[in-house]
């Protein structure tokens, strides 16, 4: 059988280093925290922490910020059909990220210049529940670049190898198992 190899994409809403501490290089961190405000300073210590221990640092939802920052690149949610974005000029190596759920959003996230198409939800059943075969159907739309989202864990990781995805994103499934 042959090593799982998938870039992970680690959803953080906390500015905790511990967080991310125990992660390897390949995981990326995408910071989102949709209800407070961000805190800067925090921010910059987390991008130094990320960019210290190789990890590419990702900010959900605000490409002015990010741009401002020099992070490795932006996340936009489904909920996000802002195309202000396309005016700003980006480094070279700047990524965009997005999540979509229905063919209409997939169309919008293409619209938006997005280079990692995040689709949910795989495994987690819930009213975006896509499930292996209709996420293949999805696959058929999207050329590179799609990213699995929702209720991976380490029991159903190896089914991944089923789709034609390049990474895996989530938020359970990079804690750290603490004893009770």
């Amino acid at each position: 059988m042959h090593k799982l190899n998938y870039e992970k994409y680690y959803f953080i809403s906390e500015y905790d280093t511990n967080l991310i501490k125990h992660q390897d290089k390949k995981t990326n961190i995408i910071f989102r925290n949709y209800s407070g405000q961000l805190n800067i300073k925090k921010l910059t210590i987390l991008r130094d922490f990320c960019k210290k221990k190789g990890c590419r640092f990702f900010l959900s939802n605000n490409f002015k910020l990010a741009i401002k920052l020099k992070l490795d690149g932006v996340y936009l949610p489904s909920f996000n059909k802002n195309y202000n974005h396309l005016a700003y000029s980006l480094k070279k190596k700047f990524t965009i990220l997005g999540s979509a759920h229905t063919l209409k959003e997939l169309n919008i996230k293409r619209f938006q210049a997005v280079q990692f198409f995040f689709l949910s939800s795989l495994f987690k059943k819930n009213r975006n529940y896509l499930g292996i075969y209709r996420f293949k159907i999805f696959e058929n739309f999207i050329e590179k670049g799609l990213v699995a989202l929702g209720g991976i864990s380490h029991s159903n990781i190896r089914k991944l190898s089923l789709l034609n995805i390049s990474g895996f994103a989530g938020i359970s499934f990079f804690k750290k198992k603490r004893a009770p």
